[in-house]
């Protein structure tokens, strides 16, 4: 019975394809919209958590704002990791400066730091080496520029033993790190940064002291909530249990917080493309409708050599089903066409999410189903005298 009334929708659908294809129309918007839309907050989710991964989760960094006569000294960072509870420690002083060099000048961040910051935040270098102790002794003007900057202001990437000017100051470029393509990156606008020692900085910038104002520090173990609270209690101690003294960034925060919004964000454009599904439902229930009418005589003749109400019902059903799979099948492609095209064209990498092609048939089943019962239910009903006497 089963597969006679698929063999008579499906008669059904290609008797009529202008009017199959429009009543699908529905179903195809609705489903690229949900598709194309929760896959693309997926990927750039997927983008962004694995920027945050790269800098570590293990991160804290710290700001202070009033050090109540007991400054913390470049000397005395050192005293945060005594207690193994923290592993690296870095001074962060961030400063801008003009650069120039052989090929252009331009406007840069320019961080001061010590040896320990390329590991804390989990950079990596292309070429040459990052800062060393000695460098820091003896107040040395080298610097570790990103590629972006090696590009922009000396030409190419290979820039290890160029010269770089910063506010006029000739510093030796001693390191390149890789190209930070990330989201992360891409969103903050500072992408030419350089990296010189913080005592050369202190020379440098007029705003910067032996006084340590910013720094970072990576956790030893995995609970950052206890290694947070563990900093906290040192820093109160220090700075006369004035909570408004400092402040506490926790890098793993930012990762909860983006499986949040990028979680509503998710639900809420899965609603709005759920909308357009219900919208193509309702359209597949008024072509319905109008089969019904327009095969009332075909009921009436069904009925009277013994078909009963559940086939009449049935054949109606799964016709409407039928439609709305169809419609969802030829919304995965498109979906998957047009995530295809936004990949090449955006040089990001998006994939069609299996989880969410899933919930598409899922939810195109229960529109077939949902929206295909009353018109399905409204033929069974008919009297089949009645319907053979209709023209």
């Amino acid at each position: 019975m089963i597969l006679q009334s698929v063999k008579m929708a499906i008669t059904s659908i290609l008797s009529n394809k202008l009017r199959s294809l429009l009543t699908m129309l529905g179903i195809i918007i609705g489903v690229v919209s949900l598709v194309v839309l929760v896959s693309l907050v997926n990927g750039a989710t997927g983008s962004i958590t694995d920027s945050i991964n790269a800098m570590g989760n293990n991160l804290l960094s710290v700001s202070i704002s009033d050090d109540h006569g007991r400054p913390v000294k470049l000397t005395d960072l050192s005293a945060f990791t005594d207690d193994g509870t923290f592993f690296r420690i870095a001074p962060a002083a961030v400063s801008t400066a003009t650069a120039s060099g052989s090929y252009a000048e331009e406007s840069v961040q320019l961080t001061g730091t010590t040896a320990a910051y390329l590991d804390i935040q989990g950079l990596e270098l292309e070429s040459g080496r990052f800062l060393m102790k000695p460098d820091l002794d003896n107040h040395s003007n080298v610097v570790v520029v990103n590629a972006d900057l090696a590009t922009e202001i000396i030409g190419r990437t290979d820039a290890v033993g160029e010269t770089i000017r910063f506010n006029g100051k000739s510093f030796l470029i001693i390191g390149v790190l890789e190209e930070d393509d990330s989201s992360i990156n891409a969103m903050s606008g500072d992408t030419l940064r350089a990296y010189i020692p913080y005592t050369s900085l202190i020379r440098l910038s007029d705003s910067v002291s032996l006084d340590v104002t910013s720094f970072c520090v990576s956790a030893s173990g995995d609970d950052m909530d206890a290694a947070e609270s563990r900093l906290e209690n040192m820093l109160l101690e220090r700075f006369e249990q004035d909570e408004d003294a400092f402040s506490i960034f926790n890098q793993s925060s930012v990762a909860e917080s983006m499986d949040s919004v990028t979680g509503t964000l998710s639900l809420l454009l899965g609603g709005i493309a759920g909308i357009s599904l219900l919208v193509g439902g309702i359209g597949i229930m008024n072509i319905m409708l109008v089969s019904v009418t327009e095969r009332t005589r075909e009921i009436g003749i069904r009925k009277a050599v013994g078909a009963g109400r559940f086939a009449i019902m049935l054949q109606f059903l799964i016709e409407a089903l039928i439609i709305s799979l169809l419609g969802c099948f030829l919304g995965i492609g498109i979906s998957w066409t047009v995530i295809r095209a936004i990949s090449v064209i955006g040089s990001a990498d998006y994939h069609l999410s299996p989880g969410i092609v899933l919930l598409s048939i899922a939810f195109s089943v229960g529109i077939g189903v949902l929206f295909g019962l009353y018109p399905a239910n409204r033929a069974a009903k008919k009297n089949p005298i009645e319907a053979l006497r209709h023209n």
